[in-house]
């Protein structure tokens, strides 16, 4: 294991410099000059694409296979409740998922990488990828690259919930399919002292919040897991007024394609039939996000032995209701995804999230594990 601690305390300060600047999905312009520069800076090649932030490079002059190693580059609209020196300079905007983390692992394995491009017996393609907290990053990247000539794409996330450095992943049902909705009811405004000479969508609306929790309850069989959850509700803007329109959001996740198709139809049903009974009308928006996340049997095999093998701290992990853009790659290149210990109390997406920082030498050395398994060895 590479573990020069130098090169890692170098490392360190490039983390607290990114997480001291967040910034959010699609608006990651600073974060992207500053990976650039780096790249430039050690002559890294950065290949040409239609991002708008966030960039792909490529290390290897040799004709052979091609793998590629993937990092998310943006961070979340929380405000930062940490104590730290390095505290986010950003007011309401937070690294509050550790992409800093995972960017800074993937530009520190890209700087050992370089240092033997002459002894590389492929190509090695970094995806420092953009949007990734909106679901919509992959998808960038996808229509900007074409996956036929690639071998594989590995990635990972921290997750504060493992011990420090150690490796987790599982065969399928890594992570779970992520669809968002954006419901709204159509009522009949008036005064709030007389309902009766309108049509009150909010008590409609609550009338559907309440319904949908049948939906898992009383359609999904007990073995399997699925969530609805209604996460935010706006109506009305004063005390004294009925408005005409109640507005509701949230996520509905699954493992299961059937199952994830049979929720989908139950909501909508449920929505507009409930609407229909008040009287009032209804509709439905979706965007459908990534599938369930499973990894390539062959990459699962090959890269699970060799974690094994180097005698990394390797543990199971249950299945996560949490989703994962990257579940969008494995359509079009065989993947593998792992999380990675970070050793800290707090849970991803709080305002006092923290990483570790010496968990950078576990995640950079992921990187070249994985590079050593699947293209130096692999001849």
């Amino acid at each position: 294991m590479y573990n020069d601690p130098t090169f890692f305390n170098k490392l360190t300060h490039i983390r607290r410099h990114i997480h001291q600047h967040p910034e959010l999905s699609g608006q990651e312009y600073q974060t992207t000059a500053y990976i650039r520069n780096f790249l430039e800076e050690r002559n890294i090649k950065i290949l040409e694409s239609k991002l708008d932030t966030g960039l792909i490079a490529e290390i290897g002059k040799s004709d052979g296979k091609i793998i590629g190693l993937r990092a998310d580059i943006d961070a979340l609209p929380i405000s930062e409740k940490t104590q730290l020196s390095y505290k986010s300079i950003n007011e309401g905007v937070m690294h509050a998922c550790g992409h800093d983390l995972h960017t800074t692992s993937l530009l520190g394995a890209a700087e050992l990488l370089k240092q033997h491009e002459e002894n590389l017996p492929g190509k090695v393609r970094l995806i420092f990828q953009p949007a990734e907290e909106i679901f919509q990053g992959a998808q960038l990247v996808l229509n900007t690259v074409d996956f036929n000539d690639w071998s594989a794409l590995v990635g990972f996330h921290n997750a504060p919930d493992l011990p420090l450095g150690a490796i987790g992943f599982r065969e399928s049902k890594q992570m779970a399919s992520v669809d968002r909705f954006h419901g709204i009811i159509y009522g009949d405004g008036t005064h709030a002292a007389h309902p009766e000479q309108g049509s009150d969508p909010i008590v409609t609306g609550s009338q559907i919040v309440a319904n949908l929790q049948a939906i898992v309850s009383r359609h999904v069989p007990a073995n399997e897991q699925v969530v609805v959850s209604i996460t935010h509700t706006t109506a009305g803007n004063t005390w004294n007024v009925i408005p005409n329109e109640f507005h509701f959001e949230g996520t509905v996740r699954t493992f299961d394609n059937e199952v994830r198709e049979k929720v989908l139809h139950l909501l909508e049903k449920i929505v507009h039939n409930t609407a229909d009974s008040f009287d009032q009308t209804a509709d439905v928006n979706w965007i459908t996000g990534p599938g369930p996340l499973n990894n390539d049997l062959k990459l699962f095999k090959k890269l699970s032995s060799s974690f094994t093998k180097n005698k990394r701290n390797v543990v199971p992990l249950d299945t996560n209701l949490g989703g994962e853009d990257f579940a969008f790659y494995q359509e079009h290149v065989p993947t593998f995804f792992a999380s990675i210990g970070t050793g800290k109390n707090f849970p991803l997406h709080h305002p006092e999230f923290l990483v570790d920082d010496a968990a950078l030498v576990y995640t950079v050395n992921y990187y070249l594990d994985v590079v050593k398994e699947l293209l130096i060895n692999d001849q």
